[in-house]
């Protein structure tokens, strides 16, 4: 089957062009450039024999306008962190609807976390949310694999039985993790981090073991957002420690303080290869919000997200990691909630359907970025840290011949006011709810085949 893509601004980490795009069998085969003269002869030959053709200015923003007001076209989103409640919580997140929500907002592959009931503690259980997820053909889904069993800290999932990820029948996860609490024993934390670099893949640490100190601080009444700095402060510097010692892969989930951003830069910095051995993510509401939008929203109900939001110097402090590459990537930490749960303090937000926005709001249109940096942030580095940059396997996070046509359409001058009523997910707990965000997911295709496509209001 070919797809032709044209007229858009094809736009990744490394590219800014107008454009087209030619897509066959589901893979990227050529990408024409509209700066060639001869770039209508190159086209018109695969729009005669194509089964689909998307004329980007014959979309109902397109409007025939210059090259700049053609629709963008980038890499579908990639995202390291994301809670799908399933199995075991039906009410806050089935499959289906966080699938949905992955493709309305962008994304084409996820990596979701372990903390389910069952816990994902087993190759036999990660595999099967994985073929559940293969028969609804919405997303990619990569499943974590908790490090202890139960997540009890105690004893090592079957990470021995795990096959090194080099092997061309490696069918095990992408990232092992023990979502929101760290090991707290030490032999036992590296243990599993040697397991993980046997087996080739990163550790994604939540850095929340704080130890005594932070234990003191909560016993003398301290506030959470007192004792959560020191946790988090604390358990980056531990983790990137053990990591050191077993020469493992260490991913820091969710910074969140000026502290760990510097902490893990100077980590960097002494590392001959940092991006083998130690990365990081942000979220899009640590970078767009500070702990006023919590306290506005209710502390320890519907504001509250664990890390908690911080205050300006912290968001200014994360925005300045991500311009200097000590952040990698941005990754939602997608976390939905029934409305009963979240009054009583369920921490996290629904994030899917609204990242992109928030990110662009804050980042590309007040000129911080550009939006290829902003695509090597939500795509690119994303995918190479889990190993999906390379066209041999149908790569993801770039635009290039051999890679995988997970694409997404977007209006990224479409101001809109976000509506939790309308989030494909069932859970409505947005801290961007009622705010007005600039970009507009249009369109997302998997293997060059339309998931999800914008309803536009008739006229």
């Amino acid at each position: 089957m070919m797809t032709v893509l044209k007229n858009f601004r094809i736009v990744d980490k490394n590219t800014d062009i107008p454009g087209a795009l030619i897509i066959e069998n589901g893979i990227i085969r050529e990408i024409i450039s509209y700066r060639d003269s001869s770039a209508n002869h190159h086209v018109n030959p695969f729009i005669d024999k194509a089964d689909v053709v998307i004329n980007g200015l014959e979309l109902p923003f397109g409007g025939g306008g210059p090259e700049g007001q053609m629709p963008v076209l980038m890499p579908a989103f990639v995202d390291l962190h994301a809670h799908f409640r399933d199995p075991g919580f039906p009410e806050k997140e089935v499959l289906e609807s966080a699938s949905l929500a992955a493709a309305a907002g962008g994304y084409g592959t996820l990596v979701c976390m372990a903390n389910t009931k069952p816990v994902v503690d087993s190759v036999e259980k990660m595999a099967a949310l994985k073929r559940r997820s293969c028969a609804l053909d919405l997303i990619d889904l990569y499943p974590v694999m908790s490090l202890t069993k139960n997540m009890e800290g105690k004893e090592l999932s079957d990470l021995a039985g795990l096959p090194a990820k080099n092997e061309s029948a490696y069918k095990g996860p992408l990232m092992l993790s023990e979502d929101g609490r760290d090991i707290a024993q030490d032999d036992i934390f590296l243990k599993a981090m040697k397991e993980a670099r046997r087996i080739g893949i990163p550790v994604s640490c939540h850095c929340d073991a704080g130890g005594k100190e932070a234990e003191k601080a909560k016993q003398a009444g301290e506030s959470r957002s007192v004792w959560s700095r020191i946790e988090e402060n604390i358990a980056t510097e531990r983790a990137i420690a053990l990591g050191k010692e077993a020469r493992c892969h260490i991913h820091i989930a969710h910074v969140s303080t000026k502290e760990a951003a510097a902490i893990v830069r100077g980590a960097k910095a002494a590392m001959a290869n940092p991006h083998k051995l130690l990365t990081c993510e942000a979220t899009p509401h640590h970078i767009a919000l500070t702990g006023a939008c919590s306290h506005e929203l209710g502390d320890e109900s519907y504001g509250r997200v664990n890390p908690p939001l911080r205050g300006e110097e912290d968001r200014q402090a994360l925005i300045a990691a991500l311009l200097d590459g000590t952040i990698d990537a941005i990754a939602t930490d997608h976390a939905p909630h029934t409305e009963e749960d979240k009054a009583k303090g369920a921490p996290g937000f629904s994030g899917l359907e609204t990242s992109f926005a928030a990110c662009n709001t804050v980042l590309v249109k007040s000129g911080l970025v550009d939006i290829r940096r902003l695509s090597a942030l939500m795509s690119a580095n994303p995918a190479r840290i889990l190993g999906l940059d390379s066209s041999g396997r149908g790569g993801r996070g770039l635009i290039l011949p051999g890679f995988r046509a997970d694409l997404v359409i977007l209006d990224i001058d479409k101001k809109w006011k976000v509506d939790p009523g309308a989030f494909k997910s069932r859970g409505k707990n947005s801290a961007f709810a009622g705010m007005d965000l600039w970009g507009k997911i249009v369109m997302t295709l998997r293997g060059g085949r339309i998931v999800f496509f914008m309803q536009f209001p008739p006229g």
